[in-house]
């Protein structure tokens, strides 16, 4: 029963730490933004996740090992969960090494006067965060199948 609950605490964070990211990539994208738009929308966003997606990242990561652990008997689970944290482990890498310093810079701005560089910044933003939503998505995927093999397949 602790092993089930595990799972499904590690699969309704990830997937919501994923359908963050996705969403932000599917609704967020700042290519047609005014600077001003921009340097406010990200701004309030940085605001919001800055601290609570990365500790949430470090907590699926975790819960993510444990299942692996707890899974050392079959082989093919405790593979497909260990992938799993290393997409996540990227996912977060992405975040603190691209993202991160990048939020830092935009958040000196002001809307009114972005410097004469947002758009390679935004852009190089853009790109770091479609790299850690690939790579949560590659997580989750690998988190659903491998807790999708413990069904009987006669149900």
């Amino acid at each position: 029963m602790t092993t089930t609950i595990i799972r499904f605490i590690t699969l309704l964070l990830v997937a919501l730490l994923v359908g963050t990211m996705f969403g932000i990539m599917i609704g967020f994208n700042p290519a047609a933004l005014t600077p001003s738009t921009y340097v406010e929308q990200q701004q309030h966003a940085i605001r919001a996740l800055n601290t609570i997606m990365p500790l949430w990242g470090v907590a699926c990561i975790i819960l993510t090992i444990v299942l692996a652990i707890l899974t050392k008997e079959d082989r093919l689970k405790r593979y497909m969960f260990l992938s799993a944290m290393v997409c996540l482990i990227v996912a977060g890498v992405a975040t603190r090494f691209g993202n991160q310093p990048i939020n830092s810079v935009v958040m000196t701005w002001t809307p009114q006067t972005p410097p004469s560089n947002w758009i390679e910044l935004r852009n190089l933003w853009w790109q770091w965060h479609i790299v850690r939503t690939m790579a949560g998505v590659a997580a989750l995927c690998l988190i659903i199948v491998s807790v999708l093999l413990d069904r009987n397949p006669a149900s």
